[in-house]
């Protein structure tokens, strides 16, 4: 996705350890129509699915699992990293962030995710798969569809999309990065 690549080259932060910050378009402050373009190329992608639900996890996937569900008119369903007092009839698993160095408990209602659900997941990123195989780990419990996963970046040098690729998931990145080495922001041609 041109537009995507080319604010990710102009705008992306690159930090030490392999972060690419990318807070001043996606995952703080949000810039709409690339969210809708966002939106438009995972509709393109997974045409034909037969999608009936959008999952994400809390909280940068829900701008562009939102707009990929108000695009196919489908709901949207969020994984809560906090169990709410009023939830209950939860299925839970456990996702450790590393960016946060942090172990989330991540729950969602049964109700939300059944056996009648083709789920797609979308994410702001994928590098080592954790919060994906939190997900897919969730619509197992529920005994549901998993019909693919779309992410807007991927980190290619992370192992994120191998681990899901074993598991038989269908992954789809929008944009690829190479390389984060001393600050310099690689991007896969495609």
């Amino acid at each position: 996705m041109k537009l995507l690549k080319e604010r990710i080259l102009q705008d992306g932060r690159c930090y030490e350890g392999g972060i690419l910050k990318v807070d001043s378009f996606i995952n703080h402050q949000m810039d709409p129509t690339l969210m809708k373009g966002i939106g438009v190329e995972f509709v393109r992608r997974f045409a034909g699915s037969n999608v009936n639900k959008i999952m994400t996890i809390e909280a940068s996937g829900i701008a562009p699992a939102i707009m990929t569900g108000y695009l196919l008119n489908l709901p949207v369903v969020f994984a809560k990293k906090k169990t709410p007092s009023t939830m209950q009839n939860i299925l839970h698993t456990q996702v450790h962030s590393f960016t946060k160095n942090r172990t989330y408990d991540v729950v969602i209602s049964k109700d939300f995710l059944t056996p009648d659900d083709n789920v797609l997941f979308v994410d702001d990123f994928l590098a080592y798969g954790n919060a994906a195989l939190g997900i897919l780990d969730l619509v197992e419990q529920a005994g549901a569809n998993l019909v693919g996963m779309g992410f807007i970046i991927e980190k290619g040098f992370q192992d994120g999309r191998k681990v899901l690729e074993e598991r038989g998931v269908r992954v789809e990145a929008l944009a690829t990065i190479t390389d984060l080495s001393n600050c310099k922001i690689s991007i896969k041609n495609d």
